[in-house]
């Protein structure tokens, strides 16, 4: 049986003219693990707005043609009625979490179901040790981190075992190990309850090789239905912002060779083409970061900062670091570590418990939500001239939380293009992010922050290269070799061993 279908389906939003799907007919079977791919605002969400029921029933809007899910006619069944087959996770978990504590956020789909008290303790319990939560059982949901909320949310969609589970960016806000473990989960789900995933991600590089089948959407339309290996020689062809990095890798070194879904793929085949390099050890070691020089020209400055929470748990404990004018710093750590909170102190949101935080100028913050700063319906109210001057930013501090948040890779270098130039031209840029392929193209400066500690910091090819969670794909596949992060430096660095080992005409 089919979990979902749709036949020639069109919709249009309110208010608007242009489709966000345009005639799409395809058919999901139960047990199937299929990946949404496409550009942002390609219909990836729209798409599964329709096997949640909001779409049309919530937006509202112009729906054509046909859609079953889970056997139900989406004409006469609404999100309410579709929810007991269908778990649903969304971009903003912030949304989703209505609860005051974890436990009763996972609680509440049960109970909303009619389970019994044993039942339902029960499947919180479960749900809690496969997401690895069960640590934050007791916790306010308010004082989460954003990657917490995440799971929490994610937990409260799995709580009654759907046939059908449709995920929209469920990593984006996960750290490394997190991301990992939440898609080692899915999978199990998968292969051991026969769960159908529809799973929209724009990181393909951590989730192709769970998939059963790829499914691109571009302009509303379906532009590619293949499994993992035929999208990633239909992306290299047509849309090559979707190409994986160890499949454009692969693509310059070898091309002959089909792309590889992951990265134990791409090492073989390099393996198999001579040119796996024997593993380099790091450009550096990383050791605990040296306390610099006071600089009087630093944009930002913390000296000692703790911020200690009322029951005694510290979120910063004792962090000292300074920005120079022009620096672009990534901030990289594991859910929890502490990257919002530092953040939020730079800008003067949050007072040091001890210590003292120092700024040169203004200093401008970009929390995880962007949805929090927006008061109007459309972007021309929104972002006016004034708006978008940025010339007050000009010797200040630039802060960005999980900036790159539904992003593709297009949109990811424009952002990377903008920092840089605000660097240019004077501004301290820090950014926190799980995302180490962005990492990599924007930063001058990486720093690891761990139980609220700076546990590292060094130049991104330390940081990025030498590891294995905190690590680009191209990284990895090298084993850490000579510091190389993006697949253009390791084309440039390997090229030459590659067009030797090519037959000659």
């Amino acid at each position: 049986m089919n979990v979902l279908e749709l036949r020639a389906v069109t919709y249009r939003y309110p208010g608007t003219q242009r489709p966000a799907l345009r005639d799409v007919s395809l058919e999901i079977a139960e047990g199937e693990f299929v990946v949404l791919a496409g550009r942002s605002a390609a219909g990836k969400s729209t798409l599964l707005g329709i096997a949640s029921g909001l779409v049309p029933h919530f937006h509202g809007g112009h729906f054509e043609g046909r859609a079953e899910v889970c056997g139900m006619d989406l004409r006469d069944n609404g999100p309410a009625a579709l929810a007991a087959e269908v778990g649903t996770l969304f971009q903003d978990p912030e949304t989703q979490v209505v609860m005051g504590t974890v436990r009763a956020e996972l609680a509440f789909p049960l109970e909303n179901r009619g389970h019994g008290a044993v039942a339902v303790a029960r499947g919180v319990e479960e749900v809690a040790l496969a997401l690895g939560i069960e640590s934050l059982l007791e916790r306010s949901t308010a004082e989460l981190s954003g990657g917490e909320l995440q799971r929490v949310a994610l937990g409260a969609a799995l709580a009654g075992r759907p046939r059908l589970i449709v995920l929209d960016e469920p990593t984006s806000q996960l750290d490394p190990v997190a991301g990992d473990e939440l898609l080692s989960l899915l999978r199990r789900l998968n292969e051991e309850w026969g769960t159908a995933i529809v799973l929209a991600e724009q990181r393909l590089e951590r989730c192709l090789a769970a998939a059963d089948r790829v499914i691109a959407i571009d302009d509303g339309a379906v532009a590619c239905d293949a499994a993992p290996a035929g999208f990633l020689e239909w992306a290299h062809r047509e849309q090559p912002a979707l190409e994986t990095p160890a499949a454009a890798l692969l693509a310059g070194l070898a091309p002959a060779t089909p792309p590889p879904s992951g990265v134990k793929q791409a090492r073989a085949a390099l393996r198999s083409a001579g040119l796996l390099p024997e593993r380099e050890p790091p450009p550096s070691e990383l050791g605990a970061p040296r306390r610099r020089r006071a600089d009087p020209a630093a944009a930002l400055r913390f000296d000692r900062v703790w911020h200690e929470l009322a029951g005694g748990r510290a979120i910063l404990a004792g962090v000292s670091l300074q920005a120079l004018a022009g620096e672009r710093i990534v901030l990289l750590g594991r859910n929890g570590a502490g990257k919002s909170t530092l953040l939020r102190h730079a800008a003067g949101l949050l007072k040091p418990t001890r210590g003292r935080v120092e700024a040169r100028g203004r200093v401008a913050l970009l929390l995880q939500n962007p949805g929090d700063y927006l008061v109007h319906e459309r972007v021309a109210e929104e972002a006016g001239a004034e708006a978008l001057d940025w010339a007050g930013l000009t010797h200040a501090v630039l802060c960005l939380d999980e900036p790159t948040r539904g992003m593709d890779r297009t949109a990811k270098a424009s952002l990377a293009a903008s920092l840089e130039r605000f660097s240019r031209e004077g501004a301290a840029v820090i950014v926190a992010t799980h995302d180490p392929e962005f990492a990599a193209a924007f930063a001058t400066r990486a720093m690891l922050l761990a139980d609220g500690r700076l546990v590292a910091d060094g130049t991104p090819a330390e940081l990025l290269s030498g590891g294995w969670y905190f690590a680009t794909e191209t990284a990895r596949v090298l084993g850490g070799h000579a510091g190389i992060l993006t697949p253009a430096e390791a084309i440039a660095h390997l090229r030459p061993a590659a067009a030797v080992l090519e037959p000659q005409p």
